[in-house]
């Protein structure tokens, strides 16, 4: 059982992807989720594009910012891929309303993860229709690619991945300082199924901050940039 699509919705995918598809069966492929279906899914895609997107972010970063060594650039580029990033991505593209499921009145509504991997699955989905048209392949991805995180390179400080990345940075300053590795302890979960809200502890030694988020990972994030700022006041 799948989910029913307007006759329309590829379509609307496609504008806003700036690409008409000449084999549709990629996008179509691209859009379900393994959970839909016996047959062909979008987790070979998956693999093609992730490393699309990695080279893309790459390219962009060694064009975009010469003044940056291989360490900034590299952790930048994992706050840009990082799921939560891709997630805000795969929204603005619509793929939560598109993308295919088993059973969708029983399941609850598609998480960060799968709406992450189906982005990156459109990327090759893309490659592949455009290589196979006589395009080039790599250049109609780096364009969308490029639209989505141009500004944010060009206008990233060396250190903008502290924020956006606290649980790395937590990790990295209290090693430099000497502390304990961080420790993150869940201490609640309410809500209903479709919309959790989980409270997690985050520890460095005697100092810890809690938070709460509608993921675990989330709440994690926040308590440790609330902890990295008592760290950091602490010193």
């Amino acid at each position: 059982m799948t989910t029913a699509r307007r006759p329309d919705s590829l379509s609307d995918l496609e504008a806003r992807l700036g690409h008409p598809f000449a084999d549709r069966a990629l996008l179509q492929e691209a859009l379900t989720h393994i959970s839909a279906s016996k047959g062909r899914d979008n987790q070979r895609l998956e693999f093609l594009g992730d490393a699309l997107l990695n080279f893309a972010v790459a390219f962009l970063l060694h064009r975009e910012r010469p003044d940056w060594q291989e360490g900034p650039m590299s952790k930048f580029r994992g706050v840009l891929v990082r799921t939560d990033s891709l997630h805000e991505w795969a929204l603005d593209l619509g793929l939560d309303r598109a993308l295919t499921a088993t059973h969708p009145r029983k399941a609850p509504p598609m998480g960060p993860k799968p709406l992450a991997d189906a982005l990156e699955a459109i990327l090759a989905a893309l490659f592949l229709d455009a290589q196979a048209s006589g395009q080039d392949g790599t250049a109609v991805v780096l364009a969308l690619v490029e639209a989505r995180f141009l500004g944010p390179i060009r206008s990233a400080a060396p250190e903008a991945w502290a924020r956006l990345d606290p649980k790395t940075t937590l990790q990295e300053t209290a090693a430099r300082l000497g502390r304990p590795a961080p420790v993150y302890t869940q201490v609640s979960q309410s809500g209903p199924g479709h919309a959790p809200r989980f409270t997690v502890r985050a520890e460095v030694g005697a100092l810890q901050a809690e938070a709460c988020g509608p993921s675990r990972k989330r709440a994690e994030g926040d308590a440790a940039r609330r902890l990295l700022d008592l760290l950091t006041g602490s010193t």
